[in-house]
Order: C-alpha cells, then structure tokens, then sequence
C-alpha cells in the first residue's frame, strides 16, 4: 500500500509533499536556556566550527549544517538539545507560565518535557509520564544533563493516571482535577517522520492506525479529565492520518467538558479536516493545525489546542 498516497485528497501541491518527504530531514537543536544564552550557544558552536542557521520563527532553535548535533561539547555539557523543528511546536502553543503545575502525558525521551520547564524557568511542577521504563530512563538522563530539577516522573499509563501526586500535600483526594495545563504528544503511526525514519511507511499498517486511535482518545480524555477548568490541554501527533488526528478531537468534544480554540502558529499550516472518507467531524477541528513536510522543510505535524470548560 502507498501510504502518502491515501492523503492525496487532503495535500494540495501533492507532489511537492512526496519529494519533501523523500529528502533528508535537517538537523535543528534547541538552546537550553536554563543553562545559557542564545548568544553564548551560538558563539560556542561557531568557535567548534560549525556554521549554525537560526530559525526564524523559534528564537532557541538553530539548525545545523549535518546530521550529528550531538558530536560536540556544548550538546555533551547541556547548552543544546536535539530536538525536530516541528516538535518545539506543541509546548509554545502550551504557554505554561513559572509556578503552574503541568502534566507532560506522553513524556519520554523528554524533548517536550525540557522545553516546558525551560518555558518555566524551572519554576514550576511537571509531572513527566511514560509507560515505557526504557524511555524513562532517557528522560531521566536528559532531564539531569539539561540541569532541570522541576519534573517529577511517572511510570504509568497515562489513561490511568493517577492524581495522587498533589493530594498529600492539599488533602485532596476526591480525584478533582490537578493540573493548570496538559500536554499530550501522543504515540501515533509516525507517518510524520518519514524524513528522518523512512523505514516508518513499511511498517505502516491500518490496523495499528485504528488500535493506536483508541489509545490516544484515552489519554486526551485523562488529560482533559486531569486539567482544572479554565486550563489549557494541547494535542498532538506527527502523522498524517485523520484517524488519529481530527477523528480523536471529535471523540472528546462528545465525551467530555472541552472545547476547541484557536492558536496562532508562525509556521505555514492548513486547518484540520472536517470529512474524510466516510466520515465528518465536528466543525471546530478546523481550529487545529497540520503542518506538512514541503510546507516549512520540516517533518509533518499536528497540532491542536484545547480549553476545559465547567460541566
């Protein structure tokens, strides 16, 4: 099956999108502000003697001339972080503020993780979950490199996530909502990173589509169940499949106290999808954004902001 071919109805200039996704993708890493400054990043890498190429829309973001970001002292020493040009997406549209409690549902290997507290100064509460100890572990290791002391790691699923980290110390136990924002970069089919994972589209199949679509539907509604009202909830994938994208926003609109809002993103981007095949989906999913690889040469991406409502 040619997988890029299914989204032939939702891509304009589609051959322009199939090329992009053949190319490599760039090499982008973000500044670790917690550590140094923009200034001091880039004249330490220059001084190494790599040429670096700022992003215009992310002041932290650089993007480099190969594929080894991580081959040189300031990476080694926590200033730099790799991390996808897209993926710094979702935490921006986030917008935590220094002292909120934030749950990062899907948290490991912690690039998004790193970035909120970064966001926070370090100032704050992020409960980091992951059902996998192997990508715990990573999270963990990059956490402390990155010299962040505010993440609180979980190991659970995220659909059942427990609240009872806040609950001792407020003796709150009736299960009320604890947080002020959520992240949910789901686990999704990847379709996304085909740039830089091109074995992705071979091990692509439908059926894990549908199966992982349940999956994440669960974790949002936690995540929108763990939020206090009036608190925001970003969703997010890197696939193109609408299955796990506007699909999972329509689910929740109907199960749970949500709406959708608009963002502005400075990346050019199309308005999420209200049909596709089948199907039709609720008209607000419009306010989502997916970013597709030939429109900024980035990988692909979605992303869409929630706010939590009273019942």
């Amino acid at each position: 099956m040619d997988v890029l071919e299914r989204y032939e109805p939702l891509v304009e200039e589609f051959e322009a999108f199939r090329a992009a996704c053949e190319r490599p993708l760039p090499a982008v890493v973000r500044i670790n502000t917690l550590k140094t400054s923009v200034d001091r990043a880039v004249d330490a890498l220059e001084a190494e003697g790599i040429t670096v190429d700022p992003v215009d829309w992310h002041p932290d973001l650089l993007r480099l001339p190969d594929d080894q970001p991580g081959a040189n002292w300031p990476y080694f020493h926590g200033w730099i972080y790799g991390q996808e040009e897209v993926s710094a997406v979702p935490a921006r549209v986030l917008d935590p503020r220094p002292s909120e409690r934030v749950w990062d549902a899907c948290a490991a290997p912690g690039s998004k993780t790193s970035q909120i507290a970064a966001l926070q100064d370090d100032d704050g509460v992020i409960v980091a979950t992951d059902s996998n100890l192997g990508r715990l572990s990573a999270l963990r290791t990059n956490t402390e490199q990155l010299g962040i002391t505010s993440v609180a790691v979980t190991n659970e699923d995220a659909r059942n996530h427990s609240l009872k980290p806040f609950q001792e110390d407020e003796a709150q136990s009736d299960g009320s909502a604890e947080y002020d924002r959520a992240l949910v970069d789901a686990p999704c089919s990847c379709e996304g990173t085909v740039r830089k994972n091109p074995d992705t589209l071979d091990e692509w199949t439908l059926d894990h589509v549908e199966g992982i679509a349940s999956v994440q539907k669960g974790v949002l509604r936690r995540a929108i169940q763990a939020t206090n009202v009036g608190g925001t909830v970003v969703y997010s994938t890197c696939t193109f499949a609408p299955e796990e994208n506007e699909a999972v926003l329509d689910y929740v609109l109907d199960e749970e106290e949500c709406r959708l809002a608009e963002f502005d993103l400075p990346l050019e981007s199309v308005p999420g999808v209200t049909e596709w095949r089948d199907e039709t989906f609720d008209e607000s999913v419009t306010t989502a954004h997916r970013i597709y690889p030939h429109h900024n040469d980035t990988g692909g991406f979605f992303c869409a902001k929630l706010e939590v409502t009273a019942e």
